[in-house]
């Protein structure tokens, strides 16, 4: 597949990136993998939620780079989301940010709608994916039968229940919103940004080891 060549660059530096995560941290993401192994080997399929409160930062950097680096690694049927514990917006630091990392956005919406969707794409080969600010279970997100990846702990905290989901996951990341209109906006998304990008890059990659040795 030929992503586009911005966006590769920055794939390809984030093997550099897992170097630093903790031996702890790992382990979080190594049984996210396991989860997705399992739902592949018995349901032949992987649904991933990535849940905060408002979806309109963390989720959606978790959304997309989960879709991105599924592809990038060639494992199949894992399909990804992104909702939260009510709907706002996209916020318009993020899709700058994802712009920054190399993707291609474009709306599929009226750009003054107070909840626009977004079509972001990391290949003209792949259809790309529609991001908005939606609850967790709401259409076209599963109801049922998905893994419920936490993404900030408001929501870990404060949804004791996740509707509908086979399983939770904590995977928490402080909010980029602490930088929102100061001079440090763009460094704190961009960091986020790729937080969240070489965390998923470690999942995805253990994932298809494991799927590569079990051939």
């Amino acid at each position: 597949m030929n992503f586009y060549p911005t966006l590769e660059n920055y794939i390809s530096k984030l093997s550099d990136g897992s170097k630093k995560v903790s031996g702890e941290r790992k382990q979080i993401l190594f049984d996210l993998a396991q989860g997705i192994s399992t739902d592949l080997q018995t349901q032949k399929k992987s649904s991933l939620t990535f849940i905060c409160t408002h979806n309109s930062r963390r989720s959606h950097f978790a959304h997309v780079w989960a879709a991105t680096l599924a592809a990038f690694f060639r494992i199949e049927k894992v399909l990804c989301y992104s909702g939260g514990t009510e709907a706002t917006a996209l916020h318009q630091n993020t899709v700058a940010a994802l712009r920054r990392a190399g993707f291609r956005i474009n709306l599929s919406s009226d750009e003054q709608e107070y909840n626009p969707k977004y079509l972001i794409s990391y290949s003209d080969e792949c259809k790309p994916e529609q991001c908005y600010s939606k609850v967790y279970n709401e259409a076209p997100n599963p109801s049922t039968a998905f893994r419920a990846v936490m993404t900030c702990s408001e929501a870990d905290e404060n949804c004791p229940i996740v509707y509908g989901a086979s399983a939770r996951h904590s995977l928490t990341y402080e909010d980029p919103k602490i930088s929102d209109n100061t001079v440090k906006e763009t460094l704190t998304y961009d960091q986020r940004c790729l937080q969240i990008a070489t965390e998923l890059w470690i999942v995805m990659r253990h994932l298809s080891e494991q799927h590569s040795s079990d051939k």
